[in-house]
């Protein structure tokens, strides 16, 4: 019975070990160009579909997904989300590329998620999705807002007119970005 106690604890306690100096000793990569660790996407994808089953509004969105709200919904995501996520027939941001793992591309066929229920969508966009750059907007948009956003993805094949028109504008360049440096001016000279 001994040998079986000790061979139970040092089964358990070897493997921790490991895993503690494999991150403790920087072996595991972290950089966002780095190859993703042994399971590291099975596990985050079981994580979060566990969780979004458990806690993701299971009824449609409180709003009709009509043009109106299609199109305050595409505000939003132009405001918002298209800086990761990406515009129709536009290609992804610099800020995206470099983003581990990369944020789907919502207006590409590949990446649409059209087939998730608002709800789940609501979900991801209230809560934040930890470790891939997707923050939570509960504190900065309005219930409405997120309902509005979260169907407009979801209805992204079949979109109105004036919801493609406020798509279609290219994606928001940030203002440090806009302009170079001004050339510094020549000091006059007092004498």
């Amino acid at each position: 019975m001994k040998k079986f106690l000790l061979g139970l604890v040092l089964g358990l306690l070897i493997p921790a070990v490991l895993v503690l100096c494999y991150f403790g000793l920087g072996y595991a990569p972290v950089a966002t160009s780095a190859p993703p660790m042994p399971f590291e996407a099975r596990v985050a994808h079981m994580a979060l579909h566990a969780r979004i089953a458990k806690e993701a509004p299971k009824k449609d969105a409180p709003m009709p997904a009509d043009e109106a709200n299609l199109v305050q919904g595409a505000m939003v995501y132009a405001e918002n989300c298209a800086f990761c996520h990406g515009l129709p027939n536009q290609k992804a941001t610099m800020a995206a590329k470099g983003m581990f793992p990369l944020p789907p591309q919502l207006f590409e066929k590949d990446d649409m998620v059209t087939d998730d229920p608002a709800g789940v969508t609501y979900w991801k966009v209230s809560n934040g999705i930890r470790m891939t750059g997707m923050p939570g907007f509960a504190e900065m948009l309005t219930p409405t807002q997120m309902w509005q956003v979260s169907m407009l993805v979801a209805h992204a094949d079949k979109l109105p007119a004036q919801a493609q028109t406020v798509l279609a504008k290219p994606a928001v360049i940030p203002a440090a970005a806009q302009s170079a440096p001004a050339a510094p001016q020549p000091q006059k000279n007092k004498n």
